[in-house]
């Protein structure tokens, strides 16, 4: 047994879940077609729209954030359809997958990895493609950490026959993303992310511009479709048999977040970004993202800093769990996450253990600069909000 045997989550997603939300899910199973589950039901509807910042219905699924994705490929688009793809990343990829495997015809902007599209290329591509049915994009590029800018593009999409298609799911309850006040069609998010759950539910809201596209949508769907939702929650139910005990805990976070007030919680995100970034400079090290979010810190790995065994090292000898670059980005980047269960505390923890990795590995990282930084900013947080 290592003597350092606590573990520290900060990946993002899965990410740490409050012990309370834990408990919920660990009560007896309820059956999902009994009067009481549709009490449960009823309130994580309202209390979901409270989330998104709507007045229109939030389906979900048992499935992770791909599968509201998909659920908004298949329920808006026909063959043939053109989308216009911000592929800026992982997950920009997986609009272009997606968007391939039913035959639609993705024209894809390009973005470098680290930069945030410029709002003026999607302009352009609505332009030239007059057609086109979708803008698909991330608010949040959770492979790069770059924030997109979501407003000035539902702008551009409000006054166009194309809808606004946003992946949140990285972004939602971190930052503000209004979806009726900026016009989002769109809007997916996952339980893993900021609702503070284990992985395993999506959701999906659709503005009336949204929902008037899909009713011409000549896509199969069968488990994703947003027809066969509808008509199941008219009757305070769901369509097929939903992730229980999840739901449960999901209750129990959005409760939480009532109480704590989304204004609150975005100042939460903002203050730990900021402490987080300003600690990686102290230390002379990097920001990858261009325009940063604020869900998650993503570094640049120093020059020959084997990041592989960096990470494994924090993981299995320190408890602190970081993640790693995809595809390209491997070796390349760390990422730390701000979203889930975590205080100003634990970030000093994950401050205080990297300080030590990357002296262990080479880099001359000053012991405590990071964490003066990072404590500087935490203050005054502090000092303003308890």
């Amino acid at each position: 047994m290592e003597f350092l045997s606590k573990k520290y989550l900060f990946t993002p997603g899965p990410v740490s879940v409050p012990p309370k939300v834990l408990l919920a899910q660990a009560q007896p199973i309820i059956h999902h077609r009994l009067p009481e589950f549709s009490e449960i039901l009823k309130e994580i509807r309202e209390n979901l729209k409270y989330l998104f910042q709507t007045k229109k219905e939030v389906y979900f699924f048992a499935s992770s954030g791909t599968g509201a994705m998909e659920s908004a490929i298949v329920n808006l688009f026909s063959p043939e359809d053109k989308v216009i793809v911000v592929s800026g990343g992982k997950f920009g990829e997986r609009w272009v997958e997606l968007a391939k495997t039913y035959n639609l015809k993705p024209i894809v902007i390009e973005v470098p990895w680290g930069r945030a599209v410029r709002v003026e290329d999607v302009e352009k591509a609505l332009k030239e493609n007059s057609d086109a049915k979708g803008v698909l994009i991330q608010a949040c590029e959770t492979s790069t950490g770059v924030k997109h800018p979501i407003k000035e593009i539902a702008e551009i999409t409000k006054d166009k026959e194309a809808v606004l298609v946003v992946d949140a799911i990285s972004a939602l309850g971190v930052y503000k993303l209004p979806m009726d006040e900026w016009g989002l069609d769109v809007v997916i998010t996952g339980s893993q992310k900021a609702l503070s759950l284990p992985p395993g539910l999506s959701f999906i809201a659709f503005s009336d511009k949204a929902l008037s596209l899909a009713e011409k949508s000549k896509l199969p769907k069968y488990y994703f479709d947003l027809k066969r939702e509808k008509k199941a929650y008219e009757k305070n139910t769901t369509p097929f048999t939903p992730a229980v005990s999840l739901l449960v805990g999901l209750r129990e976070n959005l409760k939480r977040i009532r109480e704590i007030g989304l204004e609150r919680m975005f100042k939460h995100y903002k203050a730990l970004s900021l402490a987080c970034r300003k600690a990686v400079k102290a230390l002379g090290l990097e920001i990858f993202s261009e325009i940063p979010s604020e869900s998650l810190t993503v570094i640049k790995a120093p020059a020959g800093l084997k990041v592989g065994e960096f990470l494994s090292y924090l993981r299995n000898k320190l408890g602190i769990i970081f993640a790693g670059g995809q595809a390209q980005l491997k070796g390349k980047i760390f990422r730390i996450t701000h979203m889930g269960d975590q205080s100003p505390f634990d970030l000093l923890v994950a401050i205080s253990a990297m300080e030590i990795a990357l002296n262990k590995f080479g880099y001359p990282a000053p012991i405590g600069e990071g964490l003066k930084s990072a404590q500087e900013i935490l203050y005054e947080y502090i000092k303003e909000n308890f």
